[in-house]
């Protein structure tokens, strides 16, 4: 697993690795300008946490995505998964970080 030590640096370390799509959550789906993924056509294979040191406005998460057709892309939002809009299934599948 790398380490990076600011959200820019993670995104920049994954898009130098071929995770090239910028992913949006939206339901149980991701979506991007190439098209949707649903929560089962995909695996998080990375994930990267960045604690703001006094604004919780600067806490952020980083997903690295690879879908089940070999797409790689990532994922940058905010702690928490209880984002309106965000389906059970997906914030579900957020929640667990495979090391």
């Amino acid at each position: 697993m790398y380490t990076y030590d600011t959200v820019t640096a993670a995104v920049s370390g994954l898009k130098a690795r071929g995770y090239n799509l910028d992913f949006n959550l939206l339901g149980n789906e991701l979506v991007c300008v190439e098209g949707k993924l649903n929560v089962d056509d995909f695996d998080i294979v990375e994930v990267y946490r960045f604690e703001g040191d006094s604004d919780p406005a600067d806490e952020a998460v980083v997903y690295g995505v690879e879908s089940h057709k070999g797409q790689k892309g990532i994922i940058v939002t905010g702690y928490g998964t209880s984002a309106e809009g965000l389906g059970a299934d997906l914030a579900k599948k957020l929640s667990i970080i495979k090391e």
